[in-house]
């Protein structure tokens, strides 16, 4: 029950970029963990399939069979990475839009000083602090995601070499 009063105080307190910033982060974090469970369950079973396809050709030498080789790697390859272009595009936003959320906070604080005038700093600082929070979640969120990616990115590569030092050419 704190969390969610302490998740509605930030929400709050942050201004109108942070519920676009955490529902990119729900985004992300689900395409994530999809590409994880993808890994986890799915993969082995085409892996599988793809070996067993590569198996059962008679011709491995020919130019032909060369191309037919490539072809399942490159699917391989485009079947692993489906979503990763999606989530780096969603770590990158994610800075960009809390840098938006503490452009437009810091023009409400200069509004604030223009009709309340400067003279009361423990007030300047309230709005700065609250200013920076979009800021703040934008750039944990990408840092965090930009971790996730490129572990993906990783295992994409790695399997992707597994797999085509798999199918031989006997």
């Amino acid at each position: 029950m704190v969390f969610f009063e302490t998740l509605s105080d930030f929400i709050a307190q942050g201004g109108p970029v942070i519920p676009v910033i955490l529902l990119l982060a729900l985004a992300l974090w689900t395409l994530v963990a999809e590409r994880y469970l993808f890994f986890r369950w799915i993969y082995p079973h085409l892996r599988r399939q793809w070996l067993a396809h590569w198996r059962q050709r008679g011709d491995k030498r020919s130019w032909y069979a060369h191309r037919v080789r490539e072809a399942l790697i490159s699917q391989a390859r485009q079947r692993m990475g489906k979503t990763l272009p999606l989530i780096k595009t969603l770590v990158s936003l994610n800075p960009l839009l809390g840098l938006l959320g503490t452009v437009t906070g810091m023009i409400h604080m200069f509004d604030a000083m223009a009709v309340f005038g400067t003279g009361n700093p423990r007030a300047m600082a309230t709005h700065i602090s609250h200013a920076t929070l979009p800021t703040l979640a934008g750039m944990t969120i990408a840092i965090a995601g930009l971790y996730f990616s490129q572990r993906l990115e990783q295992r994409v590569e790695a399997e992707t070499r597994q797999l085509s030092d798999s199918l031989h050419f006997d």
